[in-house]
This record gives structure tokens, C-alpha cells and sequence, in this order.
């Protein structure tokens, strides 16, 4: 789901393809160059916030590391609390864990097992979303936490890949995202 297609062109001619990173074969998605426009950030903040304000979130819950620069934004925006989704041995309290399928691998997140309240809606932002493993992983442990996903939320929808569709089916909601690429 697209709020605007203005902002949406900006941030295409914004963020930079960087072939085969982190292997090959992967074209990564880098968006230091909206990170370092301070209006392009603003309004990409700001986009973004009024997506998560219709999921009427409880908790952000990022994953990190890019996740973590719009989700404690997002947070702080909305007067809710932050979630940090880390890789596992990041957190320093007691956590519970997720692995994934990633698109070029398997990964695993955690959070601390005391970050979610019984019945707090949940919105898990992330930078990207490739094939949904990772925001998968992060709505399972809010439900792990009896916690809701109240939604996803998103900077970049690459959409030939099928994390879109993959949430969608397993959760019944449409993400959230600013700018969609096809390749």
C-alpha cells in the first residue's frame, strides 16, 4: 500500500542499487542517500507515520539495524514504546528467539521476553521487505508474547520477490510501504 506517489519518485532516484552485496547475485537496496537529505528523511518520516497511525499501534517493534532509524522515530511520533528485533546475543536481558529463511540465507531475531504486553497491537517496521522472513520471524515472537500484529510497515516493497504476498496470506494484512521496485 502506496500513500504517495510523489514521495515514492523521490525516494526511487534517491536510493542507490549496489550489485552483488551482501553476495552475489543480490542487488542491495541503500538508503544512506535519503538518510543523509534531511527533507527527503523528513518526509519519508513523515509518510511513514501516517501509514502506522491507521494499524493504531501500542509498541514499534523495528528490526535492526536500518529498521531501528524510522522505527524509534515512528515511536516517538506516535508516543509509543520501541521494540528492538535484534540478532541473537545483542539484547542484554533475557530474551525468546525466531530463525528465518532469508533470501540468501537463514538468520535469527530476538527480543527481550518481557517487551510486550498481553494484547498490545504490535507494528513491525523494517526498512525492506524481500521474501517476509524476517517481519515474520518479528510477528511471530509478538505472538510468542501475546502480543497483535496490528500491521507491518515498510520503507522499500520489493515486489518481485514474494514477502508481500507471503504476509498478506499468513496474517491478513496489507503491509505498509513507500516505494515498490520491480527489480
Amino acid at each position: 500500500m502506496i500513500f504517495d506517489r510523489i514521495l515514492e519518485e523521490k525516494l526511487k532516484r534517491a536510493i542507490r542499487d549496489i550489485p552483488d552485496y551482501p553476495k552475489p547475485g543480490i542487488v542491495f537496496k541503500d538508503i544512506t542517500p535519503v538518510l543523509a537529505s534531511p527533507e527527503l528523511m523528513q518526509e519519508t518520516a513523515h509518510a511513514l507515520e501516517r501509514q502506522a497511525r491507521s494499524f493504531r499501534p501500542d509498541a514499534i517493534a523495528a528490526v535492526e539495524a536500518r529498521g531501528f532509524i524510522f522505527g524509534s522515530i515512528l515511536a516517538r511520533q506516535l508516543n509509543c514504546p520501541f521494540i528492538p528485533v535484534r540478532k541473537p546475543g545483542k539484547l542484554p536481558y533475557r530474551t525468546v528467539q525466531e530463525s528465518y529463511t532469508l533470501e540468501y540465507g537463514t538468520a535469527s531475531v530476538e527480543i527481550h521476553e518481557d517487551a510486550i504486553r498481553p494484547g498490545w497491537r504490535v507494528l513491525i517496521h523494517d526498512d525492506l521487505l524481500a521474501t517476509g522472513g524476517t517481519a515474520d520471524a518479528a510477528a511471530m515472537l509478538v505472538q510468542r508474547l501475546n502480543g497483535v500484529v496490528a500491521g507491518f510497515s515498510f520503507m522499500i516493497n520489493l515486489e518481485f520477490l514474494p514477502g508481500e504476498q507471503n504476509l498478506k496470506n499468513k496474517y491478513h494484512i496489507q503491509p505498509a510501504y513507500l516505494v515498490n521496485f520491480n527489480r
